[in-house]
């Protein structure tokens, strides 16, 4: 048997099927989400509760997971930001709340897509394949072991880990993860905003994806003797003010 491979968009009989949990509570819409996944080499597990999630993903790695944020047993807010604590896998977020306020705090929480409920399931399907696709851009494991160091922070590419000088490890989504990227491979430069948008994961369902992202960036990596590592340059666009050192 072969399977559509969601990194090129064509057939493979040597890919290995994405794996992607479904995390929501209405039937339906996993039984729906289910069937349309599984023509494109989509395997998948469902979850009706968070912890039940949780749990799985102590266990097994998934290459994306959906989290609709009205959960029974824990928000769903609050669950994205359990996961990136424990992971980088790409997120793609469920929700019947349409405000734009609450697709910023999803982004702002580490999702790298949002998508409003009722939805045709065809664009969640398209939108999960091109997170999958961006995720796969580069290797699972690194060509090389190099790694960003600055300001007592360490980067590694290939798990999209943050650590601190005190050990603490972060990670990143994917937007964030190659947005920083981006700008660590050119520290003391004014990069554009159209270049982070093209280098840093271009987000057409919310025009100001790099915008929430470069402050959830600035919030991890902000520390009182170096408040603010990512500056705005106004009327041009931002550049990293600490020297990189990758080895």
């Amino acid at each position: 048997m072969t399977h559509q491979d969601f990194r090129t968009g064509g057939f493979d009989p040597t890919a290995r099927p994405a794996l992607v949990f479904i995390v929501d509570d209405e039937p339906d819409i996993c039984t729906l989400l289910v069937e349309n996944m599984a023509p494109f080499g989509m395997t998948t597990r469902v979850f009706s509760r968070a912890t039940d999630m949780l749990d799985a993903l102590t266990l097994e790695k998934p290459d994306a997971c959906l989290i609709d944020l009205g959960l029974p047993d824990i928000d769903g807010m609050t669950l994205i930001n359990e996961v990136r604590k424990k992971s980088s896998v790409p997120i793609l977020v469920l929700s019947a709340r349409s405000h734009s306020s609450d697709r910023v705090m999803g982004l702002e929480m580490g999702a790298d897509d949002y998508v409003v409920k009722p939805f045709d399931p065809r664009e969640v399907v398209a939108r999960i394949r091109s997170i999958l696709r961006r995720s796969a851009s580069r290797p699972i494991e690194p060509v090389s072991e190099d790694k960003a160091r600055f300001a007592g922070w360490t980067y590694t590419p290939g798990s999209h880990c943050l650590t601190s000088k005190d050990g603490e490890e972060t990670f990143l989504s994917t937007g964030e993860a190659h947005l920083l990227e981006a700008l660590l491979r050119a520290p003391k430069r004014v990069l554009t905003r159209d270049y982070l948008l093209e280098h840093g994961g271009r987000d057409e369902s919310l025009d100001r994806s790099i915008d929430v992202r470069i402050s959830r960036l600035r919030k991890k990596l902000c520390t009182p003797d170096l408040p603010n590592l990512i500056r705005t340059i106004y009327g041009s666009g931002y550049m990293f003010a600490a020297s990189v050192d990758w080895k």
